[in-house]
């Protein structure tokens, strides 16, 4: 027992970390688009960071709870509600049997993570929980959420202490903004590319289009072009989440969780691992700018990122250990 699922929202998908070793396969790895949020909401309820938790896009869904639970809810703020009254966002709250929570359209942001203390109980395909939608595997029957389904938890909240005061500072949560600044990295062939591209794109906004999904974002912007005798295609080689790809058309491709494991096009730049969170919190018709930086900076703010979400845990099991509990 857990929810029964009233209403799905427009997206709603069960995420893990995701589903690594077997991209050599064709295999995608998945996964939350917002990591930080995602992590963040598993430690605030006790949580491993690779417990399964809910991804929500736009809009959420309404569910009942069939038993009491402690959850936690990070990201874009949805304006959830517990029976009609807020539930905070970023720090945990406890719902009890027969509660219906309602996670209404992002005001801020564009997804939102929900996770429930013993994560949400559904079986490991290829070692992970993630939803991949377009194979059909993982998460509730390889699909999104629908009216009437059951999803099952793990654990019952024993008792109230689980209920910490502990909440995720705004000091170490990423700089979600409307239109945020993206640091990238150079990509391999960006020395293909003509020296006014590449500082067209370091220097304008990008639209994020219609045409976005988790596997990527098109972008809108002035037209990149590579340098005279450039070949437009080349050999497929490996891309990732963060990936910026840049086809025939001369539009970017911003590349996310679900995306292919190779690709042909150019690749002009990298998001940093540490702003990809800013990137998937970024609604259709919204703006991304691109700043470039080092490989040192890129690295330095994913270890202090990391290190934040690990002081974060041992302040909240150190307040449940205290009070016998986790």
């Amino acid at each position: 027992m857990g929810f029964e699922v009233i209403k799905p929202g427009l997206l709603s998908t069960l995420q893990d970390e995701g589903r690594y070793g077997h991209r050599k396969y064709g295999v995608i790895t998945s996964g939350p688009m917002d990591l930080f949020a995602h992590r963040a909401a598993n430690i605030l309820v006790g949580n491993d960071w690779d417990a399964a938790a809910l991804e929500m896009t736009l809009l959420g869904p309404s569910m009942v709870a069939q038993k009491d639970m402690l959850l936690s809810l990070c990201g874009a703020d949805m304006e959830a509600d517990r029976d009609g009254i807020r539930v905070p966002l970023w720090r945990p709250f406890l719902i009890r049997k027969g509660d219906q929570l309602n996670v209404h359209y992002a005001v801020m942001g564009c997804r939102a993570y929900l996770a429930v203390y013993g994560g949400f109980e559904v079986k490991p395909v290829m070692g992970s929980r993630s939803t991949y939608l377009r194979a059909g595997i993982g998460g509730h029957q390889g699909r999104a959420l629908q009216a009437g389904d059951d999803l099952s938890v793990s654990n019952d909240v024993v008792g109230d202490y689980l209920h910490h005061p502990g909440s995720v500072s705004a000091f170490i949560r990423p700089g979600y903004e409307e239109n945020p600044v993206v640091r990238v990295i150079q990509g391999r062939e960006a020395a293909l590319f003509t020296e006014a591209s590449v500082r067209s794109f370091l220097a304008q906004n990008y639209f994020v289009t219609s045409q976005s999904d988790r596997m990527g974002y098109r972008l809108e912007g002035m037209r990149l072009e590579l340098s005279d005798g450039v070949p437009s295609e080349m050999i497929s080689e490996a891309v990732v989440q963060g990936t910026i790809q840049v086809p025939p058309s001369g539009q970017p491709i911003l590349l996310m969780a679900d995306c292919q494991t190779t690709g042909g096009y150019p690749r002009i730049a990298h998001v940093i691992t540490a702003d990809l969170p800013l990137v998937a919190q970024v609604k259709p018709g919204g703006k991304i700018r691109f700043r470039e930086v080092s490989h040192r900076e890129a690295q330095e703010q994913i270890l202090l990122q990391t290190m934040d979400l690990r002081l974060l845990e041992a302040g909240v099991r150190a307040w449940v250990r205290d009070r016998g509990g986790i």
